[in-house]
């Protein structure tokens, strides 16, 4: 029975290394454990419910932790997912009708439509809303209007007085 415990964990093992999902690992230790017990004389049936027990209590209580610190394949971020939501600017003017356009976001240049369908000059700054397959769609940024700067004087108020010609201020 040591040889079939021990040829599962090897299957099991495999399995992990395909899938990486952190679930068949915990049954490899589990089949390891129960290998032992093989080795050491106990029943077939005590050497099962050591694997079950051994393979559910490692699966329940240390995969969350080993998900923290293993990153699992998958959640890596590709360079669609990078763009998503970011900010970028035409590089080509956007026109939905001819399907042509371009932006440039986070470093790389991007096939784009419009979001609205309406034409989107060069230069404009862009917000990307969604991906459709190599595709950003993304949306024109409303320019807030910018209020006036104030003068020098009101933007540091120990600024010393500036004196204009015709001031008739005392100088000294």
């Amino acid at each position: 029975m040591m040889y079939m415990w021990l040829a599962l964990m090897v299957a099991l093992l495999v399995i992990e290394g395909v899938t990486a999902g952190l679930y068949t690992v915990w049954f490899a230790i589990g089949a390891m454990v129960s290998a032992l017990c093989a080795a050491a004389g106990l029943p077939d049936a005590a050497q099962i419910a050591v694997f079950l027990v051994v393979s559910v209590m490692l699966l329940l209580f240390l995969r969350p932790a080993a998900r923290k610190i293993i990153p699992l394949r998958g959640t890596a971020k590709t360079n669609a997912d990078r763009v998503f939501e970011r900010t970028g600017v035409v590089t080509e003017a956007i026109d939905n009708i001819t399907a042509k356009g371009a932006v440039y976001v986070d470093g790389k240049t991007w096939t784009a439509r419009s979001y609205t369908g309406e034409p989107i000059p060069v230069d404009t700054p862009v917000s990307v809303n969604m991906i459709e397959g190599v595709k950003l769609i993304v949306s024109v940024i409303e320019r807030e209007s910018a209020p006036e700067p104030a003068p020098f004087a009101a933007a540091n108020p120990s600024a010393p007085p500036v004196y204009e010609p015709g001031d008739t201020a005392d100088y000294l």
